[in-house]
């Protein structure tokens, strides 16, 4: 890139300390700005909107399970666009197509009455294209771009102390996610969620600006390497892989697919739960504050265990990971079984916890750690679209279960099943390094 300082005073060469740590900062920040195009954020919504477009439920999870699939079409070609372009500008764009996509959300009851008096009907068909449409942009500029370009910025600045520095933003973007649906029910309390969306809009396009200003692609345009080295420093050897894959050597990989579907179990397990959490918790005769306060014990789980990981990372072979995501599931699937028990919610919060905290190295430094960092973006893009198509299902197959079945907890015999797959799949893991 000609000018990797274009549009920005901020110059990364004469930084007091390494740009790496103010990459850092705003990359975290970043994947917190994904939070209204993530589950978690679309969540609290979802009855008050779902009623103010006269959706059922299962309607309304359909809707966002064809958004969302829709969505994971381009991810790929959202990380193809991040090698390309850099995190810079792709996370640029994509922050003002989520503030934009949020703000046709606030409108999108007087949209469905429009279009609807327009065709002269009242079919719930209606409403449910346009909230099946704007269910993709926010998932594809929220789940995917945003959360896609931010973290493997930060992972390009830094390499032998990849698992460290993932350990902070671990802590900041947990802590963030788990706090924010208790944000977001205050807006929606407060100012109705019509308003809530629009104030969350402003804040991305605030955003943006700061992504222009602060986010830089990698440090090799500024004569830097990553962890802070100078490229003419020949005595630090700071390169941990061997070979930089292309995402058709990847694929053709055992821990590709391996790491690529564990990690899409746990989006679609935490998306389905997340999405019909207060559902899930009424059907056991809890109450919505009940159900809304655990992601609290979640978080702060999934903050212990991936601040111990991720700094461990840094010395010992992740397939360990790997093997502790498959049996934290388990515990998730038995917990959700048992949830009318207090065994089953103790279940529930530390599979989850665990789950998550692990989710969050394997998904930002393994990636790197096995398959080098020249095609990181199509790599963790094409990754990333397995994680959108479960987080597209989980929702409708949830409902479904409910509804048809009369239990959510039917789940656990999928979800079950699907790991003991995964597990036996496991058995000739390595790292492709």
């Amino acid at each position: 890139m000609s000018n990797p300082n274009k549009f920005s005073i901020v110059n990364p060469a004469k930084s007091p300390v390494f740009y790496g740590y103010i990459v850092l900062f705003f990359g975290s920040l970043g994947v917190l700005a994904s939070i209204p195009g993530q589950t978690v954020g679309v969540s609290v919504f979802t009855d008050p909107v779902k009623d103010a477009l006269g959706l059922t439920r299962n309607e309304f999870s359909n809707a966002y399970m064809f958004g969302t699939f829709l969505s994971s079409f381009f991810i790929s070609r959202a990380g193809k666009w991040f090698d390309k372009f850099g995190a810079r500008y792709v996370a640029f764009f994509a922050a003002l197509l989520l503030s934009v996509s949020l703000l046709l959300c606030s409108f999108s009851a007087k949209i469905s009455s429009v279009f609807s008096e327009l065709l002269n009907t009242k079919s719930w068909v209606v409403p449910f294209l346009v909230i099946t449409i704007l269910f993709f942009l926010i998932r594809f500029s929220g789940q995917g771009v945003i959360t896609m370009s931010s973290r493997n910025m930060i992972m390009l600045w830094f390499d032998k102390n990849r698992g460290k520095v993932n350990s902070i933003s671990s802590i900041g973007v947990s802590l963030g996610f788990s706090m924010s649906p208790l944000v977001f029910n205050y807006l929606i309390e407060n100012y109705g969620w019509e308003k809530s969306w629009q104030i969350l809009a402003l804040v991305l396009v605030v955003f943006s600006f700061f992504i222009i200003q602060f986010y830089r692609d990698k440090p090799e345009d500024f004569n830097l390497k990553p962890d802070g080295h100078s490229v003419n420093n020949s005595k630090t050897n700071i390169v941990s892989t061997v070979k930089d894959f292309t995402l058709t050597e990847a694929k053709k990989t055992r821990a590709f697919w391996i790491i690529g579907l564990i990690l899409a179990f746990n989006s679609f397990f935490i998306t389905g739960f997340t999405f019909h959490v207060v559902s899930i918790f009424e059907s056991q005769g809890f109450e919505k504050s009940q159900a809304i306060a655990i992601f609290v014990p979640i978080s702060i789980i999934a903050i212990i265990i991936s601040t111990i990981a991720n700094i461990l990372s840094d010395y010992i072979k992740h397939n360990i990971y790997v093997l502790i995501m498959i049996f934290s599931g388990f515990l998730a699937s038995i917990g959700l079984l048992l949830l009318s028990k207090s065994m089953g919610i103790y279940l529930l919060i530390s599979g989850l916890g665990v789950l998550g905290g692990l989710f969050a190295v394997v998904n930002a430094v393994t990636w790197p750690r096995y398959f080098g960092r020249k095609h990181l973006g199509a790599i963790t893009g094409k990754s990333m679209s397995f994680l959108v198509i479960a987080s597209a299902i989980a929702p409708t197959i949830f409902s479904y279960c409910y509804t048809t079945l009369g239990s959510y907890s039917f789940m656990s015999y999928i979800t079950i099943a699907y790991l003991i797959v995964l597990g036996i799949g496991f058995i000739k893991f390595k790292n492709p390094q």
